[in-house]
């Protein structure tokens, strides 16, 4: 089992259909976790082989096979430092300030500990009125904001992922909200209405009424209202994206159709950006049923007007916000390849910069806790929207605000 789950962190396989999820899940924490898995490996070698288990041919057979384990951990753990070297280059060719370094064994230790020095966090804000669907707590935030008061801050709504089914706001984008309320930013993490008991357009009408909720509070929270950025993963790459290319679209704002829904600059990891993949990347692989049953609750031929405007792809134009698309390329539930396919496509259309940063050998969900490679994507993702607020604030005072 060792070996295995050592093996689906090393080498990507996503065309196993039904049993993707299953080799996501036996590679996900070995790979992001390989340190701690050698480790671990170690101690129960010592173990063993105090008790006398090196005695017989099984037990020489398992510590070989444990050894090879610990190979490929080792490999993989290698391979998440070398991606530093991406974070470079792209902090080059973009005219970042360069990310700093990050440590070997960062999150070794502490890897699922999410607080930081001088950061504080408020749980269970109502963002507005509880709506159908909603099966409890669905209209909340939490903010994750420094202890020392502020005025005008630059701030982040982070979506949390899940399928559109699952997820909280408690359980993505912890490295992210904690690293950036470090360094002054005020960050909102929402939950929103899941299927099936509700359906969409529901999720991105909740993302809609939490970025007008936080303009409206934002003295509250010593926050610019003029900059808001938008991240997630997953589903919540999916939404962040939809929001930032749809601004003030009044089919997703029913009731508050003249509320400023205006996005300065979108961070969505490992998104789904086509429902329909008219580019083919899934092929048999179509998510189409599943989201047909569950998620739109009806088929695309029944409301295709439906699907193409829950696809951000869709609402890809000239006016699209800056962009950083964030992926793993072992992803076995979301594959790189979507996420080439919608950059390509703002690249062609969008005025604003537009980057991809993918992260060699990254996992679906590789930056819910603290590993090596999460801290390079936080570092990097930190880079470009600290560049864009600079740019913002940079210029002259009639022209600022998300659409100048």
């Amino acid at each position: 089992m060792a070996l295995a789950c050592a093996v689906a962190a090393w080498w990507p396989a996503r065309r196993l259909g039904p049993l993707n999820p299953l080799y996501f899940a036996a590679g996900w924490l070995a790979g992001e976790l390989a340190l701690q898995w050698v480790a671990l490996h170690a101690l129960v070698t010592v173990a063993f082989a105090s008790a006398g288990a090196l005695s017989d041919t099984t037990g020489v057979l398992g510590l070989c096979l444990n050894f090879a384990a610990c190979g490929f951990l080792i490999a993989c753990h290698l391979r998440s430092i070398r991606g530093a070297e991406a974070v470079a280059t792209l902090a080059a060719a973009a005219r970042w300030d360069p990310p700093p370094l990050v440590s070997p064994t960062h999150g070794f230790a502490l890897p699922f500990r999410l607080k930081a020095s001088g950061v504080r966090r408020i749980r269970d804000i109502e963002y507005g009125d509880v709506l159908p669907g909603d099966k409890g707590g669905r209209n909340l935030l939490d903010v994750v904001l420094p202890e020392a008061s502020g005025e005008l801050r630059p701030a982040l709504l982070q979506i949390h992922g899940g399928a559109w089914i699952i997820g909280d706001k408690q359980h993505q984008g912890g490295p992210l909200m904690a690293h950036l309320a470090s360094r002054g930013w005020v960050c909102f993490a929402m939950n929103y209405r899941l299927a099936p008991r509700a359906k969409f357009p529901d999720a991105i009408v909740d993302v809609k009424r939490a970025i007008a909720w936080i303009r409206a509070h934002a003295d509250e929270y010593g926050v610019d209202p003029d900059f808001l950025c938008v991240s997630g993963g997953s589903a919540g790459g999916h939404l962040s994206a939809l929001a930032a290319l749809s601004p003030n679209d009044p089919a997703f704002q029913p009731g508050f159709e003249n509320r400023d829904t205006r996005i300065a600059a979108a961070v969505p990891f490992y998104g789904v950006y086509d429902f329909l993949d008219r580019a083919g990347v899934r092929g048999w692989q179509s998510m189409a049923p599943f989201l047909a049953r569950l998620v739109f609750q009806c088929q695309p031929t029944e409301n295709p007007e439906l699907w193409d405007s829950m696809s951000p792809i869709n609402h890809v134009s000239a006016k699209a916000p800056p962009f950083l698309v964030i992926h793993g390329t072992h992803d076995s539930l979301a594959f790189v390849e979507e996420g080439r396919e919608f950059v390509r496509a703002l690249l062609e259309k969008s005025r604003a910069p537009v980057h991809m940063l993918e992260m060699t050998g990254g996992q679906h969900a590789f930056e819910l806790f603290h590993s090596v490679r999460c801290a390079q994507a936080v570092r990097a993702a930190t880079a470009f929207l600290q560049t864009v607020h600079a740019q913002y604030s940079a210029r002259p005072s009639s022209l600022t605000g998300p659409s100048s």
